[in-house]
């Protein structure tokens, strides 16, 4: 099959809108913005839930599966959740491995689940206008037992895992773990850059390369994508797709205080994206990809 760009809209985050004053909060302005989306050419659609009476995260597997249903009653877009933050995060807080998946585990008991989100590896998760005003951020904490008890539930329902590699070394993490559990299948590296949080590197070309190489060597022929934090993806958008990378956008990825709604970003992003020579991937065509690897693996 020729190579396809995958486009990814992550349509909320954790952030309420505060941050980003077009969010969907609601289940039926989540759902709706998930199709507009995909209406205007994404093919995989990441979200968070929400209280609606707070507008803030919370990760209920109700919730969860009433936004997967919805999207998935008109069409046939890949759906999957956020993964909670343990309990140190200032985001949302779990306690231990268990009830970090719990909800992940629901929706795959349903039969509603297509992919997850892991991230394999810890980092210091701080924004630069919180350093400036004397705070520390939190730590992001990823233990290779988190790590493997995902590895796990991924390799039980056959639901592979989109990793964010907020820093290099977790290509490297996440490499070495899923080859423990061979029945997760392949992994979807998410290299995450950002202009203003402190993790990774900002969008520049030497990043894309560096992270390209390391991959090369850690997790040849793995599909992967950028995306990111208070991110403006534009100066490495061509590189990824003529690299044979895919694309990630989305209210959750935006520069904080985007004046744009998601159905926008994506319209741009399907603009660039063809502008640099790449022609989109249907849902189909994603899951072939990733059929593919799996009976090749």
């Amino acid at each position: 099959m020729a190579h396809k760009t995958w486009l990814e809209v992550a349509v909320n985050g954790p952030w309420g809108r505060r941050v980003q004053p077009h969010l969907p909060v609601t289940v039926k302005e989540i759902v709706s913005d998930a199709l507009a989306c995909i209406d205007a050419g994404a093919a995989i659609i990441h979200f968070h839930s929400y209280d609606e009476s707070t507008g803030r995260q919370k990760d209920d597997p109700e919730l969860y599966a009433a936004i997967v249903a919805g999207i998935r009653e008109k069409s046939d877009a890949i759906v999957y959740p956020t993964l909670p933050a343990d309990e140190n995060s200032e985001i949302a807080g779990t306690k231990g491995a268990a009830d970090r998946f719990a909800a992940l585990k629901g929706l795959a008991d349903r039969g509603l689940c297509e992919w997850g989100a892991l991230d394999p590896g810890s980092m210091n998760f701080a924004h630069e206008r919180d350093l400036k005003a004397g705070r520390e951020g939190f730590l992001y904490a990823n233990t290779a037992a988190h790590v493997r008890a995902g590895l796990r539930i991924s390799a039980e329902h056959g639901v592979p895992m989109a990793y964010a590699c907020y820093e290099p070394g977790f290509i490297r993490m996440g490499a070495r773990l899923a080859a423990e559990q061979p029945g997760a299948g392949q992994p979807i590296y998410r290299l995450m850059f950002s202009d203003h949080f402190t993790f990774s590197y900002p969008p520049r070309g030497y990043a894309l390369t560096a992270f390209h190489e390391l991959l090369k060597e850690e997790a040849p022929n793995a599909p992967w994508m950028i995306a990111g934090l208070d991110v403006d993806h534009s100066p490495i958008l061509a590189q990824t797709v003529q690299l044979g990378g895919h694309v990630r956008v989305g209210l959750e990825d935006a520069r904080h205080g985007s004046p744009q709604t998601n159905i926008q970003i994506t319209e741009a992003a399907v603009k660039a994206i063809h502008a640099a020579g790449g022609t989109l991937a249907t849902p189909a065509e994603v899951r072939a990809t990733l059929q593919a690897a799996r009976q090749a693996a």
